[in-house]
C-alpha cells in the first residue's frame, strides 16, 4: 500500500532530527520535510498556506484560526524557551526594576511573535508591569491582519530603522525582542538586560508558575485532515 505524501516545514532541530532525517517515520506517510528559518517558514504558510504540514508560531496560528483559516494545531511543540533573558533595557534611563518599563517606550518585532506575547505576560502577571501605560513600537508586518486591543498604544517602526538602532540612539527605553538583539550580542555599554541574571530569573518563574513557554505548534491543513483524519495521530506518534 503506498503512502500518504505530505510537506512538512520546520526548523531544524536536535530533537527533530531522527523525524528529518527518516530515522523516524510517522506511519503510512511520506514526508517531504523542509527545514528553514522561522519568519520565512511562518509567512509562507500564514500568507500562503503552501505546506501541509507546519511547525507555526503558536500566538500567529491562534490569530490565523480565530479568523476561520483552515488548519488546524496537533499536540506539538517543537520550540519552547524561557524568555528573561530576552528583555532589554537602555543603561540611563531609570529602569532599575521591572515595573519602571510603566510610560515607557518598548519595541517589539510584531504583536503576534508568541516570545514577545509571552514576555508581555509574564512581565504583567508577575512583576507589576502596566501593559496599557507602554507605547509599543512594532518593527515587521504582521502575517496575518487583525485588530489589535484598543487600549493598545501602537506605534510603527519608520522606514530604514530598526528597534535595536532605536534603542541605541534613546528612541526607546526597552525591547522585548525573539532573539539576541545586535547591541547586546555586541556588549554595547548603553543597554542592558533588564533581568541581569536571567537564568536565575526564569528558574524563579518557573518554580512559581509551573510554565515552560511555547513558543511554536505544528499544525496541519483541513483538507488533509477531513479526507485522513489518521494522520493526525500518525504525526503525533511521529513526533514523539
Amino acid at each position: 500500500m503506498s503512502r500518504l505524501k505530505l510537506s512538512l516545514a520546520c526548523g531544524y532541530y536536535d530533537l527533530l532530527r531522527p523525524l528529518i532525517e527518516g530515522v523516524v517515520e510517522a506511519a503510512g506517510i511520506d514526508l517531504n520535510v523542509l527545514t528553514m528559518a522561522s519568519p520565512e517558514r511562518h509567512g509562507r504558510m500564514l500568507r500562503h498556506e503552501e505546506f501541509d504540514v507546519c511547525e507555526l508560531s503558536l500566538v500567529a496560528y491562534l490569530v490565523a484560526r480565530d479568523q476561520g483559516r483552515r488548519f488546524s494545531a496537533i499536540p506539538v511543540f517543537p520550540h519552547r524557551r524561557f524568555r528573561h533573558g530576552y528583555m532589554v533595557k537602555r543603561m540611563d534611563c531609570g529602569i532599575e526594576k521591572p515595573s519602571d518599563l510603566n510610560g515607557k517606550r518598548v519595541g517589539l518585532d510584531t504583536l503576534q511573535n508568541s516570545a514577545g506575547l509571552w514576555m508581555r505576560g509574564i512581565l504583567q502577571d508577575h512583576y507589576g508591569v502596566d501593559l496599557k501605560s507602554i507605547e509599543w513600537w512594532c518593527q515587521e508586518e504582521e502575517d496575518v491582519p487583525f485588530e489589535p486591543a484598543s487600549w493598545m498604544q501602537l506605534r510603527r517602526v519608520p522606514k530604514g530603522k530598526n528597534i535595536d538602532q532605536m534603542l541605541l540612539n534613546g528612541e526607546l527605553e526597552g525591547a522585548l525582542y525573539p532573539e539576541t538583539l545586535p547591541s547586546v550580542r555586541g556588549g554595547s555599554p548603553k543597554v542592558g538586560l533588564l533581568f541581569p541574571n536571567p537564568k536565575e530569573a526564569e528558574i524563579d518563574n518557573y518554580r512559581k508558575s509551573g510554565i515552560f513557554p511555547i513558543m511554536h505548534t505544528v499544525v496541519v491543513k483541513d483538507a488533509v485532515l477531513e479526507k485522513d483524519p489518521w494522520v493526525a495521530v500518525s504525526l503525533l506518534q511521529g513526533f514523539q
